[in-house]
């Protein structure tokens, strides 16, 4: 029984041998006998067509008077032949020879038709790639087949593995050597196709050794797939894509079909590497770019499959292998120890737009597209890790690759804006190893705990890299601004991550996590001296960007340094050094930091720690915080001035406008608190101070409307709110707080002319005035509608006071209404229309006459119509007789100013 269970299982493993041997044979006799039909029958109709196309010499020699043709020799000259007209037949066939190529092309394009083209034929000769699948298949589970069973031993199943494949390549090159393996013959492909299969039962047998057996070591696994990838080489370059294709996939896929178990598959990326090298270095030489494509797609995948099904301690080697990948896609395609990739960079043809120059060549692309998956991997595999190993090889595998485009790469312009990727991706990493910063801290709160030197070492690190980005810049090429912005940002960028996911300075200290950015400062100062050295005076923008840098970074340190009040002088001391070294050096690229400056404070001033803070804060604190923003912004104008700056020099006279204006409110405020001795938030002064400050602010956005830019839609967005939060404020000063209603008891404080009216009504109309006559760029409605506003809130302050003159702060509220009051009304209105009246005769303003007019005729109607039936006695009497005198001297100055415009105009 045991006997007859053997032999039917070594009959199983012999009618297996014939399928796998037995069936590609047979496949490779009728496509040898039926090349041998179609050869016989091309040379028979070449026969026909030749019998056909022969001429007769006798009809070519009728045309000629002369029964002997004249032979040319190498001294008598040949006219050409006659050419032959659109109509005619042609007179000869002719096999078109292709046109021969030599060498690759430069430019290496994976287009759509060349997509296309795969498409359709995979499409006519799917079969192919199916026959080389069932090959590769079949000895790998031939052997897999043994395994189960334990019929044959180990070493003997490889070595069979190993037999097959060496057949299947050896009768690949016998079908391409003996009946070709070009397009128009039988066996077209075929060669590649065992060929292929024979590759992938190469490398499935070295994998089986090492992964299944044990029978080999790392070193000679490695020796047996370099081997095995030399071979797959060699014949890439001689049987054409497909058998490159198979190759690849095929070996891609062995060490998943294959199976096993082992404790430490880390060495597989090795594995995979080398495979993609092989590849790459096919398609190298070929140039068919697809092959290029697949074998990174592949390596790529291959890799994140294993780590995702590997133990956790294979991340690392992961990381190493995305970097690795990363290297090859960079220097094989160029066949360059150094990479010199020309032409245009990615970044500039996808920012382009239809002013687009020439797409980058496939090369470029290439190691674009490797570039960023390494990257993504990268940041995908050790952010928000929390061991230490992952972290540490994310860094500083991340780190050599970005040293290696700026450094290795230095030659390959195409390349230069790829640095950017890796650096990002250190952020990104940096953001994410806030786990291991915790990990780090909790010892360092230890007693006698030495302090930890991880921050250092990333700000250490971003230092290098900036220091490196200004090296390249330094040595010129197309990208030396690119780069020159690379190196101001990186470090700064570093650091700031560092602070606002790790918050170092609780463990540190404020001191020690401000002298880093102190440092990365002074490498900015010296990276600014460099550009300046080099650039000379007429270009100015790398120094530009070098100072930008510094002025941040020192910005930075101040904000971990200081406290509120000093923060915002000290962000408010860089905004005029910023103008003063523009003014200095011509620095145009210094408005750039002034506008962020001036936000910054404007910020600070308003939001944090903003207004409430400021009413609130001690004294010295606030005139320290706001007064030393009015005088920075004030000099910083100055200086703005006299370096000729118009955009500038327009947001800081906005900025001076909005902080003095904020500075006098909050003084005010703060005042009336001081000699009300207690705080009256919700009272008609406090709200009309509120309302003042964002009416301030709404005219400052207005104003930097004139600098125009792409900020101009945010600066009315922001007009529009801030005008209306003032709005609503000045309708509750209007509504609810006002004294006439007496809604909420809210008494006017001070002596009459000088008491909290004014902050409630006349600050706001000051503001809207000032707006009126300031803001000249604006259209006519916007600033007629301020003037009215101003106009309204003064006249409603003036009924205001003149009712607390007669009655007090205690009783202002309706209804009631004093004779004496009723005459000053009128009083005031005739006053007002008088004034009017003068300064249109001065002005020559007609205008203004009829304004005051209509102020005059306001008052007569109020006699008549109030006060007449208000008023008794002695006072109605002198109310009427000094209303007809008033009345009677302006009329006859209305005659005598309209007299005077009539004889100017006639004179001109």
């Amino acid at each position: 029984m045991w006997i007859f269970r053997v032999s039917l299982e070594g009959l199983f493993i012999i009618l297996g041998l014939v399928y796998v041997v037995g069936v590609p044979a047979a496949i490779i006799y009728l496509l040898v006998v039926n090349s041998s039909l179609r050869r016989r029958l091309s040379e028979l109709e070449l026969a026909v067509l030749n019998r056909r196309t022969s001429v007769a010499p006798a009809e070519a020699q009728t045309t000629t008077k002369t029964s002997v043709p004249v032979v040319p020799d190498a001294k008598t000259p040949t006219k050409a032949a006659p050419e032959a007209k659109p109509d005619e037949p042609a007179k000869t066939h002719s096999k078109p020879i292709p046109a021969s190529t030599e060498g690759p092309p430069k430019a290496v394009v994976l287009t759509k038709s060349r997509f296309d083209q795969l498409i359709a034929w995979l499409t006519q000769n799917w079969f192919y790639a199916v026959s080389a699948v069932s090959l590769a298949l079949a000895g790998i589970f031939l052997v897999q087949y043994g395994i189960e069973q334990g019929l044959i031993p180990p070493w003997l199943r490889v070595a069979l593995a190993l037999l097959f494949g060496a057949a299947l390549i050896i009768g690949g090159e016998y079908i391409r050597r003996r009946f070709g393996d070009g397009e128009d013959s039988a066996t077209a492909y075929l060669p590649s196709t065992f060929s292929g299969a024979g590759i992938v039962t190469l490398f499935g047998a070295v994998l089986s050794a090492r992964s299944l057996y044990g029978l080999i070591g790392p070193e000679t696994a490695l020796v047996g797939m370099a081997i095995a990838g030399v071979v797959a080489l060699v014949l890439g370059w001689f049987n054409g894509p497909l058998l490159a294709a198979i190759g690849i996939i095929g070996a891609m896929a062995a060490p998943f079909l294959v199976g096993g178990e082992s404790t430490n598959p880390s060495w597989l990326f090795l594995y995979f590497m080398i495979i993609t090298l092989v590849g790459l270095a096919i398609d190298t030489v070929h140039r068919w770019a697809w092959v290029s494509m697949i074998s990174l797609v592949m390596g790529y995948g291959a890799g994140l499959l294993l780590t995702m099904g590997a133990p956790s301690f294979t991340e690392p080697y992961f990381i190493l292998f995305c970097a690795a990948l990363a290297g090859l896609a960079i220097a094989i395609p160029v066949q360059k120890l150094f990479p010199d990739h020309d032409g245009t960079m990615i970044s500039v043809a996808l920012l382009a737009g239809k002013n687009r120059p020439s797409w980058p060549e496939f090369p470029t692309r290439l190691a674009g597209g490797a570039i960023l998956a390494s990257s993504l991997l990268i940041v995908l595999t050790a952010f928000d890790t929390s061991r230490s190993e992952v972290f540490w090889t994310a860094i500083i595998t991340l780190t050599v690759v970005s040293m290696g485009l700026l450094i290795w790469a230095r030659n390959a312009d195409a390349l230069t804006d790829l640095a950017a990727l890796p650096v990002v991706a250190y952020v990104l990493v940096v953001i994410g190893g806030w786990r291991i910063w915790r990990q780090a801290s909790q010892g360092a709160l230890e007693p006698e705990a030495d302090m930890p030197m991880l921050v250092s070492w990333l700000v250490c690190i971003g230092i290098i890299l900036s220091a490196v980005a200004a090296w390249r810049s330094l040595r010129g090429g197309p990208a030396h601004v690119f780069l020159a912005a690379g190196a101001a940002i990186t470090a700064p960028a570093i650091a700031i991550a560092i602070e606002m996911f790790w918050q170092p300075a609780r463990i540190l200290g404020t001191y020690i996590w401000g002298l880093h950015a102190l440092a990365i400062a002074a490498l900015m100062v010296g990276m600014a001296e460099r550009f300046a050295r080099a650039d000379g005076e007429d270009d100015r923008l790398r120094m530009s960007i070098a100072v930008l840098s510094a002025l941040a970074s020192i910005t930075f340190a101040l904000v971990i340094f200081f406290s509120s009040a000093a923060l915002t002088v000290s962000i408010v001391v860089t905004v005029v050094a910023a103008a003063w070294l523009d003014r200095q050096f011509n620095l145009p690229l210094m408005g750039l930091y002034i506008l962020v400056g001036v936000a910054a404070v404007g910020y600070r001033l308003v939001a944090d720690p903003g207004l409430i803070w400021a009413s609130n804060a001690p004294l010295p604190h606030m005139l320290l915080s706001h007064g030393g923003a009015v005088l920075g912004m004030a000099a910083a104008w100055w200086l703005s001035r006299e370096a000729n700056r118009p955009r500038t020099e327009v947001l800081l006279e906005s900025a001076v406008f909005s902080a003095t204006g904020i500075l006098a409110s909050l003084l005010l405020l703060r005042g009336i608190e001081s000699m009300a001795g207690t705080t009256h938030t919700d009272s008609h002064w406090a709200f009309g101070i509120w309302a003042t400050i964002w009416i301030v602010l709404g005219l400052t956005q207005l104003r930097r409307l004139s600098m125009g830019g792409t900020l101009k839609y945010l600066r009315v967005a922001l007009a529009v709110l801030f005008l209306v939060i003032g709005g609503l404020a000045l309708l509750l000063t209007l509504s609810v707080f006002n004294p006439l209603l007496g809604i909420e008891h809210d008494p006017v404080l001070g002596p009459p002319f000088i008491n909290t009216l004014l902050p409630a009504y006349i600050l706001p109309a000051v503001a809207f005035a000032f707006g009126w006559r300031w803001l000249v760029d604006l259209s006519k409605s916007l600033r007629i509608a301020m003037l009215a506003a101003a106009t309204a809130l003064a006249a409603f302050w003036l009924g205001l006071t003149i009712r607390h003159f007669w009655r007090g702060g205690d009783a202002m509220e309706l209804p009631g209404v004093t004779q004496p009051e009723l005459y000053t009304y009128t009083l005031a209105l005739l006053l007002i229309g008088a004034g009017l009246f003068y300064q249109s005769l001065a002005r020559q303003n007609a205008l203004l006459r009829k304004a005051g007019l209509a102020v005059i005729g306001l008052a007569v109607a109020k006699v008549f119509l109030i006060d007449i039936s208000g008023l008794g006695g002695l006072i109605r009497v002198f109310s009427l007789l000094f209303l007809g005198l008033a009345l009677a001297g302006l009329a006859w100055l209305n005659r005598w100013a309209s007299g005077q415009a009539g004889d100017a105009q006639e004179d001109t």
